[in-house]
């Protein structure tokens, strides 16, 4: 299966080569507004996927809020057609494609002088969060989150040359004991754009963790889309 990996789009549209599945992990546009977000599911319906799923992010206030204009009617979490574009809206919801399992949460924790307008589903403590994370079943094959999880590909480079790792610590020790699927891909650090083998899944395979932010720290879109055959 050719999955393509995309986030923090904040209004670029990357070009995309096509596949069997589409990720979007959030921050879809560029000032949040209404009209961006029908400018992206124009976008989305030209792109040649037989599945494409999205989920918000931190900058997503209109989708928190219920704008009809993208959500409605994707608010019950379940596959449908919408203006010729096969996806799936989810939030702490799941779907299934080709025998896959799937769940998406747009989640992440708040931090010290946070754009009060980019706090778009996210919770003040580790606590709340740890809440979001158990809603994930078990037995997921693909996890999708903006968060990331604790030192996976979440760090911010200091100027002495170390990482703030910024990542969900409860989050982590979800994938570490419970969940391990296939694959998880989030974004939110721009700094940390990669993909990295984590731990051992129960079929003796390695769960591959993806971040995948178009945008770089300044906002500027040098990062290409990740492409992964599962």
């Amino acid at each position: 299966m050719i999955i393509d990996c995309i986030g923090c789009l904040h209004g670029a549209r990357p070009k995309l080569e096509g596949g069997d599945l589409l990720i979007v992990t959030g921050d879809l546009t560029a000032r949040d507004e209404p009209e961006q977000y029908l400018a992206f599911n124009e976008w989305l319906k030209n792109q040649n996927y037989k599945r494409k799923i999205v989920i918000a992010g931190n900058h997503d206030n209109c989708l928190q809020s219920g704008v009809t204009v993208f959500v409605n009617p994707l608010l019950a979490n379940s596959y449908i057609p919408l203006y010729g574009i096969d996806v799936n809206y989810l939030c702490d919801s799941g779907t299934e494609f080709e025998g896959l399992k799937i769940w998406g949460s747009p989640w992440t924790k708040t931090f010290k002088r946070m754009n009060p307008n980019c706090k778009a589903f996210t919770v003040e403590t580790e606590k709340e969060l740890a809440e979001k994370w158990a809603l994930i079943p078990d037995d997921m094959d693909i996890l999708i989150t903006h968060s990331p999880p604790y030192g996976i590909l979440d760090g911010i480079p200091m100027e002495d040359g170390s990482l703030f790792h910024v990542g969900s610590k409860s989050l982590y020790g979800r994938l570490k004991y419970a969940i391990r699927p296939h694959l998880h891909v989030f974004s939110h650090i721009h700094e940390a754009y990669g993909q990295i083998e984590h731990f051992p899944t129960y079929n003796d395979k390695m769960m591959i963790s993806i971040n995948c932010s178009i945008m770089n720290k300044l906002y500027k879109p040098v990062n290409v889309p990740i492409r992964i055959i599962l």
